[in-house]
């Protein structure tokens, strides 16, 4: 009973937050419609506060009424200062909440590249237009195969969206096993990782290319469980105890940063091999963790 009345508490004050942030938030997205550029600058600082705003009184919501403890380590390293392009495993809804947690008002703000189809879900649409999300035209291999200018057409789209971004940092986030893992999934896959699905590297190389050479480090999150992996409602009702974020930040090799990777084999592999090291590292650090909580059966052997 304890833990329903939490879970109902903590939905109902997040639904509230929501409510009271949205509502600025389409007015300004609305008068960001007119074309005035100075003014559209003014109100794209207001939203993107409200957003920082909203993601804060999130975290104070989680943290007055539920007793997740979360670990995040490396954040001595971030700064607001400079643009980002940030991958994490994905293995639950409570990923997002995890991020948040580590990394809002830590480094600039996020951006997600999101396919074309969401821009006319009503409000959340304008919501991401709003707060200048890129909206991506996603082509099957056998479209491109027959039509490869469409990749070219779709990159240079999204290069005039991105060039807002030339004048602050910003943080391009993407979850690069394209969906949660499951072990229905792994399998399924085939995947040579124990513990995550295989890395897409197309969405990455294509937003650093957007970027023209803004981007420079890459961030990498692993978010680990070590009770098990939960489920939104568990930590929701505050049945979490404790969630590991690890902050990781490198340098991305700079033969790396601007390439064609639909037209350039060479390109291409090279930037499959050097996600596809992170990833193993990834992968072997998250089975030690899971292997040292099964040796100690305890969450604290983990650093």
């Amino acid at each position: 009973m304890r833990h329903f009345v939490t879970g109902m508490l903590v939905i109902l004050l997040l639904l509230l937050n929501t409510l009271v942030g949205i509502v600025p938030m389409m007015i300004m997205a609305l008068l960001k419609l007119l074309p005035a550029p100075p003014m559209q600058r003014v109100l794209g600082n207001g939203i993107m506060w409200v957003a920082r705003a909203w993601a804060t009184v999130d975290q104070w919501i989680f943290a007055a009424l539920t007793p997740t403890r979360w670990d995040i380590q490396g954040r001595a390293q971030l700064s607001r200062d400079e643009s980002l392009l940030v991958i994490a495993n994905h293995q639950s809804w409570v990923d997002i909440p995890a991020l948040i947690e580590a990394l809002n008002n830590q480094v600039p703000d996020f951006k997600f590249f999101l396919k074309r189809e969401l821009v006319w879900v009503p409000f959340l649409g304008l919501a991401f237009w709003a707060l200048d999300f890129p909206f991506m035209r996603r082509y099957s291999k056998s479209v491109l195969r027959k039509h490869p200018e469409l990749a070219r057409k779709d990159l240079e789209t999204t290069r005039r969206a991105c060039e807002k971004f030339r004048h602050y940092p910003v943080s391009v986030i993407n979850f690069i096993e394209g969906t949660r893992f499951t072990p229905a999934k792994h399998e399924r896959q085939q995947s040579p990782f124990q513990c995550l699905l295989r890395p897409k590297s197309g969405g990455v190389a294509y937003a650093l290319d957007a970027m023209q050479g803004q981007i420079r480090h890459l961030l990498d999150v692993t978010v680990f469980y070590p009770d098990g992996v939960p489920n939104f409602w568990q930590l929701l009702s505050g049945q979490v105890r404790r969630v590991v974020v690890i902050l990781d930040k490198q340098p991305i090799p700079e033969h790396l940063i601007n390439g064609d990777y639909q037209g350039d084999p060479a390109y291409r592999s090279g930037f499959q091999q050097w996600l596809n090291e992170r990833w193993r590292a990834k992968d072997e650090r998250l089975v030690q963790w899971r292997e040292q909580g099964r040796k100690t059966g305890s969450d604290h052997s983990i650093s």
